[in-house]
């Protein structure tokens, strides 16, 4: 576990009175299950005892069920959840049909056996912690998502019940099933090079790991080579103590994204700036760290001087406490 986040903040101040505070992530926490295979059936794990035909979900935790009507009987209060949520979030103009959806079925055990993330939600039963599976599916005509909300078993880290599981297109719904915390993103080991303590990639956050995706894209092949990154890691706390620019602008999907970038031209590198992004929840107050890393592409640089400028030049720092 690593230092307590909030020791690590910093609030900064612009004549435009606007406070910024980051807020730094605690590492990854160990993913569960991740490289194990994972098989089920929906609302039905047909693991059996013998002659007795026993319905076993979880035996360490003592979820063993005699037949189906008992097995749903527990499960029964989130599995009326689920679906009430999934009625209450789907738009059936943005989305696949019912039809549609009954037709992509065969992709939950894809899902159950290789997702891309895995998110944990312990919080909101009782003793219950559920788990919910995201596999993005790419075809000829479209990109769209496979969600899966199951039941986990705690010894062998693989699913044994399926509350409700569905295709989907629209980011609305997919956001909402997304909850609480990530704990396992399969681009996570990829992008290893770019991630450093405290920054929402290293917990595998999936809009950071788009952004950082989006900017290898688009940047010079003469850019400093992405095995150096972690050279330059000192210049992120100096970029957010004392940038020369902070940038604030909403991206197509709503998030605020607040940037700063700072120069360093005593490191040997002609063009050197140091760029660290960030998302801020204009309710909180508060500025998550998304990602951050060193560039000498000046033209790179400017596709980050996008939005609002927030004057940085006039910035005062103080820690917070």
């Amino acid at each position: 576990m690593s230092k307590v986040a909030g020791k690590l903040n910093k609030n900064i101040n612009t004549k435009k009175n606007k406070n910024i505070k980051i807020k730094l992530k605690n590492k990854l926490k160990k993913p569960v299950g991740a490289s194990a295979k994972r098989r089920a059936q929906t609302h039905k794990p047909t693991k059996k005892i013998q002659e007795k035909e026993l319905i076993i979900i979880d035996e360490k935790q003592g979820l063993i069920f005699e037949n189906d009507k008992t097995l749903f009987g527990y499960f029964s209060i989130p599995i009326i959840e689920y679906e009430t949520q999934f009625k209450e979030n789907y738009n059936m103009a943005s989305d696949f049909s019912l039809i549609e959806q009954q037709e992509m079925e065969s992709l939950l055990e894809e899902t159950l056996d290789d997702p891309d993330e895995i998110w944990m939600d312990d919080s909101t039963f009782e003793d219950l912690t559920v788990h919910t599976l995201v596999k993005k599916i790419e075809t000829l005509q479209q990109v769209f998502y496979y969600v899966a909300v199951v039941y986990i078993n705690t010894e062998d880290n693989y699913p044994t019940f399926v509350f409700i599981h569905f295709p989907t297109k629209d980011n609305v719904i997919l956001e909402f099933f997304r909850k609480n915390e990530i704990v396992f993103h399969k681009k996570l080991e990829a992008i290893q090079f770019a991630a450093i303590e405290g920054d929402s990639l290293l917990e595998g956050d999936y809009l950071a790991i788009g952004l950082l995706e989006a900017m290898l894209i688009i940047r010079s092949e003469k850019d400093i080579s992405t095995d150096k990154f972690k050279d330059y890691n000192e210049c992120r706390d100096s970029s957010i103590d004392s940038p020369d620019e902070i940038w604030r602008k909403v991206d197509s999907s709503g998030h605020i994204l607040v940037t700063f970038i700072k120069e360093f031209s005593d490191m040997g590198i002609e063009d050197l700036h140091y760029i660290v992004v960030t998302e801020e929840d204009p309710e909180a107050q508060v500025n998550s760290l998304l990602f951050s890393f060193p560039t000498s592409d000046i033209t790179l640089v400017d596709r980050y001087r996008q939005g609002e400028n927030l004057e940085a030049e006039d910035v005062a720092t103080e820690s917070s406490h």
